[in-house]
């Protein structure tokens, strides 16, 4: 088992920054990437950004240029730098550990608890 959790959503207002992070603890070697994703009210949860053991990353197309995922191997914390925030941004951000074995197959899926960030002045 993997547990994750996450810190450092809030309150921000519209051009802001946050910096959200997620401990993992547990049988970290079970898994080979590391995520955040999101969820607004009424929506779907979506990928926000992707960083593999061999610090390969993928973004969501709307927080390309705004969002910096990291990882520091030490500490088994996987970090997401938010800059430029809008409205559009609010959301609970919840931290995701997976072991991919192929393309977009993976057989071991962890979730931490969720970290409400909201956008608004």
């Amino acid at each position: 088992q993997v547990q994750l959790a996450e810190s450092g959503g809030g309150l921000v207002q519209p051009g802001g920054s946050l910096r959200l992070s997620c401990a993992a603890s547990g049988s970290i070697f079970s898994i080979n990437a590391m995520g955040w994703y999101r969820q607004a009210p009424g929506k779907e949860r979506e990928l926000v950004a992707r960083i593999t053991n061999t610090g390969s990353t993928n973004y969501a197309d709307s927080v390309k240029g705004r969002c910096t995922i990291s990882r520091d191997n030490a500490k088994n914390t996987v970090y997401l730098q938010m800059n430029s925030l809008k409205p559009e941004d609010t959301a609970v951000y919840y931290c995701n550990g997976r072991r991919y074995t192929g393309s977009n197959v993976f057989d071991r899926d962890y979730w931490g608890q969720g970290t409400q960030v909201s956008v608004s002045s």
